[in-house]
């Protein structure tokens, strides 16, 4: 099975180059995160057309999440308890259950939204308590978190900024405690593992980047490959992100 997550920075925007690369690499089931655009205009049926269903949570602002897939799709959750925002979509696609997650991106350490950033990620964390670690899932999307120092171009420039505290990595730790294994965290294809990059300043060009876009798999999903699929940043108006791929293995229990 081959999974992916994707922060397409715009359906919109970006919806031909989606298709193209849902064409091209042949995912099972994605993650996508930052579709800006509400329920209704969300392109079901341009999916529908390449095989794939699709759960979406939107409002049409600046957030909205969805899950794709080509191996059945079963609805499981539409948001996080207590949190309205449409940041959170999980469904089961086949023997694999698959969340996408948009976090909150925090903005400021002296912003509001950095605590509610680190309030959402115990509400994340407290959706697990009722489930097995042993059964096949991940969750996956745009964290918002940098794990570790390794995962920024110089963690000297990030000093006194989000993405990077102790805290915020704390909550992405807190759901790998659980029983999560962070299965993107290799480098892709011999390039950085990096995901984001800013627009400005020629920052891909350069490889001035961030590795924020995780994959957090249990036990049940054994990784062949996983890699950063930098292709997709290049070229005309391509999103700040470049999809995350990983082709798996599920192990299904009696």
């Amino acid at each position: 099975m081959r999974i992916a997550t994707w922060n397409v920075n715009s359906i919109g925007a970006r919806l031909p180059r989606l298709l193209d690369w849902l064409e091209t690499r042949e995912p099972d089931a994605v993650a996508l995160q930052e579709t800006k655009c509400a329920d209704a205009g969300f392109p079901f049926a341009e999916l529908e057309a390449l095989g794939y269903q699709a759960l979406h949570v939107g409002d049409g602002r600046w957030n909205g999440v969805a899950v794709l897939s080509r191996v059945g799709l079963e609805p499981v959750s539409r948001g996080l308890p207590g949190h309205p925002e449409p940041r959170l979509a999980t469904a089961r696609c086949g023997a694999l259950t698959v969340t996408s997650v948009y976090v909150p991106n925090g903005r400021s350490l002296d912003d509001p939204m950095y605590a509610y950033k680190l309030d959402w990620f115990g509400s994340l964390r407290a959706t697990l308590d009722p489930l097995d670690p042993a059964d096949p899932m991940v969750i996956m999307g745009d964290f918002n978190v940098a794990p570790s120092d390794a995962d920024v171009w110089d963690p000297a420039v990030f000093v006194g900024s989000t993405h990077v505290t102790p805290a915020e990595r704390d909550g992405v730790q807190s759901l790998i405690d659980w029983g999560l294994t962070d299965v993107s965290a290799r480098p892709g294809k011999g390039d950085h593992p990096f995901t984001y990059w800013d627009y400005r300043a020629g920052m891909f060009h350069k490889d001035q980047g961030m590795r924020i876009d995780l994959m957090l798999a249990s036990a049940a999903v054994r990784v062949e490959d996983a890699y950063v699929d930098r292709e997709a940043r290049k070229g005309k108006l391509p999103s700040d992100h470049a999809p995350v791929i990983a082709d798996v293995e599920i192990e299904v229990t009696a």
